[in-house]
């Protein structure tokens, strides 16, 4: 008799490097477990909200609203004028201030030219209300404009202390 070839009785081995593994859960077939096919892993399961958290969240989003809403009017409706109409105010009033400012070149009328304020208001000078024409600027509390070109001046005390020159028209 002769011998049986070498590879009828051995268990089958594996041809290359690693084992296999195998996944899912052993099925019963036969008698012989059978396994299935792999199962991907499942990832992190995202947490559930609570309804008190959700609750909280838009409190917060609508008080945010709510506050700039609150700001944005009170800007432009307060009782006092609201601070949009304090600014167009200001700015008005700087303008106004300008009117009474006058530069070299000005014409000018001069309101209460004989009480305690005459205050210079610069004019058209083609206006009928034109008056005088400023000319120099003197610094210094005790300035005197030359009388020969200059028939008027208008003394100013404060933060500077100059005097303005002005002629008739």
């Amino acid at each position: 008799m002769s011998a049986p070839p070498p590879y009828q009785n051995q268990p089958p081995q594996q041809q290359y490097g690693y084992p296999q593994q195998q996944y899912g859960h052993p099925q019963q077939q036969h008698g012989q477990p059978q396994y299935g096919r792999p199962q991907p892993p499942r990832g992190p399961q995202r947490p559930q909200r609570s309804p008190l958290r959700a609750l909280i969240s838009v409190t917060v989003v609508l008080a945010v609203f709510g506050g700039v809403a609150w700001y944005v009017w009170d800007y432009n409706t307060h009782p006092n004028g609201g601070k949009a109409k304090a600014e167009a105010s200001r700015s008005a009033q700087a303008e106004e201030n300008e009117k009474y400012n006058p530069e070299e070149g000005d014409c000018v009328r001069i309101l209460d030219a004989h009480g305690d304020n005459p205050t210079p208001e610069i004019v058209d000078c083609n206006s009928p209300e034109a008056e005088y024409k400023t000319g120099e600027q003197l610094s210094g509390t005790h300035a005197e404009c030359e009388s020969p070109p200059y028939d008027t001046s208008i003394h100013y005390s404060g933060r500077s202390n100059y005097t303005l020159c002005f002629t008739k028209l």
